[in-house]
């Protein structure tokens, strides 16, 4: 059992990679063997993710990178192949939440949320892809979210961005099945990290405790998950136990989905 979800010589790159779930799955996949590439907007954040690997002895490296730019992208593919190379695993984290309905989201607001949580996910998978099919293996596994699947309050935009992620998910999973690629999604509820925390604090100054506890409420199980528990299910789907699975998506939402009628 010891050997179980290895990912010993794997080069992996986790997008969005300096906090919150794309940190947690950074941290797990170096602690597993892996060559994380720690890539995000946020250099400084990235690089303290980085010593953090480190100082625990194992492998990692940061790279900054806005994943809404092509160019930028690209490159930072070929600096990572160059470094390490090639790419093993491309997991997409990064992404950004919006809060609003159809009538009150702004056409500026629509675009950066398609931006960051489609086109980065697009653009990511578009130049990681090439080099996967060149070695005939790889895996990659998208983000995407409960409101893909159900109909959420106020989130019009980033629903829109999670249904885009869980569709380009399925279509490259088929489309690239019989280059050995395998692509899956997650679609986790809501999960405490220091996004929701500050969310909380900048929208109900003053009741956060009661926003935490009514956040919470809203999964079944009683909580929001945690971090490590998403890193936990991306580490199965991104291991070679998980290697007769691709073209799926996993809700880990604490029965949102399901319970919550």
């Amino acid at each position: 059992m010891a050997s179980l979800f290895q990912l010993n010589g794997k080069i992996a790159l986790v997008t969005g990679g300096a906090s919150g779930i794309g940190k947690a799955i950074a941290s797990l996949f170096a602690q597993q063997g892996a060559k994380v590439c720690v890539i995000d907007i946020q250099l400084p954040q990235a690089q303290e993710v980085v010593r953090e690997i480190t100082a625990m002895g194992f492998q990692a490296t940061a790279y900054r990178c806005d994943v809404t730019l092509a160019d930028e992208v690209q490159h930072t593919m070929q600096q990572i192949v160059n470094d390490c190379g090639g790419i093993d695993i491309l997991v997409n984290s990064a992404g950004i939440s919006h809060i609003g309905t159809l009538e009150n989201t702004s056409v500026a607001d629509f675009q950066r949320v398609f931006d960051v949580n489609v086109k980065g996910t697009f653009l990511c998978m578009q130049a990681a892809l090439p080099i996967m099919i060149q070695r005939q293996s790889g895996v990659i596994l998208n983000v995407a979210s409960i409101a893909a699947h159900v109909g959420i309050p106020d989130r019009f935009a980033y629903s829109m961005s999670k249904g885009a992620v869980y569709a380009m998910t399925l279509s490259v999973a088929k489309d690239y099945i019989h280059d050995h690629i395998r692509c899956n999604s997650i679609s986790p509820a809501r999960v405490y990290t220091p996004f929701v925390e500050g969310f909380i604090k900048r929208h109900y100054p003053g009741r956060e405790t009661e926003m935490f506890q009514q956040l919470s409420a809203t999964q079944p199980i009683g909580r929001m998950a945690k971090p490590e528990e998403i890193a936990a299910l991306a580490l199965y789907l991104c291991s070679d136990e998980a290697a007769f699975i691709t073209g799926c998506d996993y809700p880990i939402d604490g029965g949102f989905i399901k319970l919550n009628n």
